[in-house]
């Protein structure tokens, strides 16, 4: 099969997929470079967020130089790694989707080895790096594998893949706790289901964007099930998500700084739900990109709440 590239556009200066064809190597690692997202980081940082989450508080504020550089490159390389799997298990969809039919694969730009060939690269990378860490931490991360090759899979038999793909976002929580301390405690799995939830609803709002081309092409997702009642699931998931949030602070001993990130970032799931009220696609994916602010938010109050504390205690109040 013959895989033919866009010639430059000279009417678009800024088109990204401007081929030079005496550079056939640099075109084929652009290629590359789109199916991984590496021009959109926005998955990176979703599945960053809950793992620094875990890491804040399984060390109390103080997490280890080297686990936490760890987790930093491993959420890129997972992430990553499940873009292109993710393609290879839709390459006969994506074509027939707008948002997607750009997509290396599904433009045929690249072949469908090639994709399956950085996947095993990238994970066997993130795999290396989780054996500086402990047997416990490995053996989660064997799980975390499979979950994320697994996933792309499910939106062929199951009307529920969000929920599928919350646990492998989630998956990170109960390793960072392990890499950190060596176990995983109980607050780990309810931090753990809050991700869940959190992904779920996110990945649901996101399942609004192609709802129209899915339904016409039989793809399965949280976004047509729920039909109509979209909206009231998505904002029941984010409020029992917030509020296994505020409980992990409480058991925590979190304080002010913590509880203000909270409700920071549920001002932004409100904001979430004003923007997918009219199920605008574009305004869908608007409010899915905001989670990258709730996220942060959680994020911001945890690191806060800790560094009052410590320096509390270095003045001696």
């Amino acid at each position: 099969m013959k895989y033919s590239y866009p010639m430059p556009d000279t009417a678009n200066p800024d088109n990204t997929m401007t081929v030079i064809n005496r550079w056939p190597v640099l075109e084929r690692l652009h290629q590359y470079a789109l199916l991984i997202r590496l021009d959109r980081p926005i998955g990176t940082y979703l599945v960053l967020w809950p793992m620094l989450w875990a890491l804040w508080i399984a060390s109390a504020g103080l997490p280890d130089p080297k686990v936490l550089i760890i987790f930093i490159a491993g959420s890129f390389l997972m992430r990553s790694a499940g873009c292109a799997i993710n393609d290879f298990a839709d390459r006969e969809i994506d074509p027939h989707v707008e948002r997607t039919r750009s997509r290396p694969l599904a433009a045929r730009n690249i072949r469908a080895v090639e994709a399956i060939a950085i996947f095993v690269v990238l994970a066997l990378i993130a795999f290396a790096l989780v054996l500086a860490t402990n047997a416990l931490t490995v053996k989660l991360a064997i799980a975390g594998v499979i979950l994320a090759g697994t996933y792309p899979f499910l939106k062929r038999w199951t009307n529920l893949p969000q929920y599928y793909l919350g646990i492998a976002f989630a998956w990170g929580t109960p390793m960072a706790f392990a890499a950190q301390t060596g176990e995983v405690p109980g607050i780990a799995w309810l931090l753990f289901s809050c991700v869940v939830l959190w992904t779920a609803a996110f990945d649901t709002i996101y399942a609004m964007v192609d709802r129209a081309d899915d339904e016409v092409i039989g793809v399965k997702s949280t976004a047509i099930l729920f039909g109509g009642a979209d909206r009231v699931v998505i904002g029941v998931m984010q409020i029992l998500a917030l509020v296994g949030l505020w409980t992990v602070g409480e058991l925590s001993g979190l304080g002010a700084w913590f509880r203000a990130g909270v409700i920071g970032a549920a001002l932004s799931a409100v904001f979430q739900q004003y923007l997918i009220a009219g199920r605008s696609p574009e305004r869908c994916f608007r409010a899915f990109l905001n989670n990258n602010s709730f996220g942060a938010l959680v994020f911001a109050g945890i690191a806060l709440d800790y560094l009052y504390q410590s320096s509390r205690i270095v003045s001696g109040s």
